[in-house]
């Protein structure tokens, strides 16, 4: 049964993807596909913000960002590592942080500020 299963997920495994951690700050560029029919067009979205949460494996596993929109309103986004809406993944900033979850950033008021990793 894992055979069939690795088999499978490996045609629609990426192999492009950055290692990313919880606290890293990333920039996702997302396909946007806009309009229908003739007029359908697509586009590059970037996404900006911080990894607050890595969960999975294999095909399933996914990450979920968080920017600061407009008037200081928290945005979150999941994304699945492998999904093909994702053109790319760059790792802006390196984080050091001592959780898995970074859930504690939602009720954070203000600007928080995360140390930079070294390595």
């Amino acid at each position: 049964m894992d055979k069939i299963i690795n088999a499978v997920e490996t045609n629609y495994k990426k192999e492009d993807i950055p290692e990313i951690r919880p606290g890293d700050t990333v920039r996702v560029n997302v396909k946007v596909v806009e309009g229908e029919g003739e007029k359908k067009r697509e586009r590059i979205q970037p996404f900006e913000g911080l990894v607050i949460k890595i969960r999975g494996a294999g095909l399933g596993r996914s990450f979920t960002v968080r920017k600061m929109g407009a008037d200081r309103v928290g945005v979150e986004r999941i994304f699945p590592f492998h999904s093909p809406s994702i053109s790319s993944i760059e790792v802006l900033k390196k984080g050091k942080v001592r959780r898995a979850k970074l859930y504690y950033l939602r009720d954070v008021k203000g600007k928080i500020r995360i140390k930079e990793r070294k390595d």
